[in-house]
């Protein structure tokens, strides 16, 4: 359930991405939970869905899962089956989460895993990359009428134009949509990653982005944080070295908490678009900043000159800015050396 909407925070909303990390266990899954809310996660995210209508059964496994699953020939259907989260282990992490005071999410990837997380009350849907062609799929998650967040991961500008269409179309107003860029490659090489396309992302469709992170390590979310990202979601695993085909591109539980660390940290610095001086600033504007002061001995009566006058901290006299103005004059009286000028 989400607390808020994406849309409309003031802050960016955190998404851990437990996925399938928690390779069929359910003490696993709740420990995953334990470390999202430790690490200060708005929301914990599983994943939903039944492997026989997800996959066929010979398909086969995606390059980085072999990768990561080295030595192990099973198909893709195989693999899934081992990391479905069964129903009734949802009910549990619900509640689960609402003891340990984080939102509880899901992605579902088929119509009955959809209608299972609309059961449950999700407040917002997340439909994942691979599901943005998937015309069905789409009408079916449109006509909840919740809140959706759509990944575009491997799409072009017109397929995500198209996928939005479908979802307005089919009743759900684009301002309950926002949008996450993604490079859907685990991990995702930095050189693909083109964070710059939060940017056009927003003003092509008009709506919210956010960014879902592949990349090794957190700098890549922290940048995308202040391009403007309203969401950031990531993967993250009790061990990277567990066995799985996601968790040598996760997060462990103490790099969680520094993004989050990270991301509130930028979020308070992004701050206000006027330039002007802080308060902190201003008990330091006196102390860093010079005056005119004389440079040797003047006399009454001398004329004021470069040769007589330099500028010192601090900045509690005339400002060096007026120097134009004091060149030339007299001065009114004796000024000792680094005594301020007056005129």
């Amino acid at each position: 359930m989400l607390s808020s909407v994406p849309s409309t925070r003031q802050s960016t909303l955190i998404i851990a991405e437990a996925g399938v990390n928690h390779n069929g266990d359910m003490a696993t899954a709740r420990r995953l939970v334990d470390a999202a809310a430790e690490a200060g996660a708005d929301l914990v995210k599983f994943q939903t869905f039944s492997a026989k209508t997800l996959v066929s059964a010979k398909a086969a496994k995606a390059e980085y899962q072999n990768r990561n699953e080295a030595g192990n020939p099973e198909t893709q259907q195989s693999m899934l089956q081992r990391l479905e989260l069964p129903r009734e282990a949802h009910y549990d992490l619900l509640s689960h989460c609402a003891d340990r005071g984080i939102g509880f999410f899901s992605t579902a990837f088929d119509f009955d895993s959809l209608d299972f997380l609309n059961h449950l009350g999700l407040s917002c849907f997340k439909i994942p990359s691979g599901e943005i062609t998937n015309l069905p799929y789409l009408r079916r998650v449109a006509r909840f009428g919740k809140e959706l967040v759509l990944s575009t991961g491997m799409a072009t500008l017109g397929e995500i134009e198209a996928a939005l269409e479908v979802i307005e179309q089919t009743g759900c107003p684009r301002d309950r949509i926002t949008l996450l860029h993604c490079t859907t490659e685990y991990p995702a090489p930095y050189e693909e990653v083109n964070l710059r396309a939060i940017g056009t992302l927003r003003k092509a469709f008009g709506v919210p982005v956010g960014y879902s992170d592949h990349t090794e390590g957190i700098e890549i979310s922290l940048a995308a944080v202040a391009l403007g990202a309203t969401i950031i979601e990531k993967h993250f695993t009790l061990d990277r070295s567990m066995p799985g085909p996601d968790h040598a591109a996760s997060l462990q539980p103490d790099e969680l908490k520094a993004l989050v660390t990270g991301v509130r940290r930028i979020e308070s610095a992004l701050g206000s678009s006027r330039k002007q001086r802080t308060m902190s600033e201003a008990k330091n504007s006196t102390v860093v900043r010079k005056s005119i002061v004389a440079s040797r001995h003047i006399k009454c009566g001398e004329v004021f000159s470069e040769e007589n006058l330099t500028v010192k901290r601090p900045g509690s006299g005339l400002s060096p800015m007026r120097w134009d103005d004091v060149i030339g004059c007299l001065a009114a009286r004796d000024f000792a050396v680094d005594e301020e000028i007056q005129l």
